[in-house]
């Protein structure tokens, strides 16, 4: 076959360090662009993105040439340091080492940006622990609950 065709969606979900509620909506949608902007030169489709004050999902059409850890590491340094450029966050701000990845099809896509836009309504009845341990044992992915939390308790 002479060229590669691929169709991989992610979900991402990352905190900021100990769950810190430091995303304020004053300046959310500047974090929203900047981070889109990383995403789409990086060759990956922005599907959706949305974010809680101590969390964010991005949901994205994957370029299977890049690799997933070197995208993440890159959003996490470069969103980190433009909020500390444009002094965003009046309180010391870093992101949490660390993310969550899962995978969808196309069919579940709308879905999913659905879910995302809605973060807001959706914490209103669960937190973002309860949250995150879902798409854990949704996805299967086994975890150390340790570890996956040691800044809720």
């Amino acid at each position: 076959m002479a060229n590669t065709y691929t169709q991989l969606y992610f979900q991402i979900v990352f905190a900021v360090k100990n769950r810190d509620a430091l995303i304020q909506k004053s300046w959310q949608g500047q974090l929203h662009a900047y981070i889109t902007g990383i995403v789409q030169k990086q060759g990956h489709k922005m599907m959706c993105i949305n974010s809680m004050p101590d969390h964010i999902h991005l949901l994205i059409g994957y370029n299977h040439t890049k690799l997933l850890p070197d995208l993440m590491e890159h959003i996490k340094t470069s969103s980190n340091d433009f909020i500390k450029t444009n002094q965003l966050s009046r309180y010391k701000f870093d992101w949490q080492k660390g993310y969550g990845a899962f995978s969808y099809s196309q069919s579940q896509v709308s879905t999913v940006a659905k879910y995302i836009e809605n973060q807001e309504v959706h914490h209103q009845k669960k937190s973002f622990r309860a949250e995150y341990l879902e798409l854990l044992r949704k996805f299967e992915v086994e975890y150390d609950e340790r570890y996956v939390f040691e800044f809720f308790d």
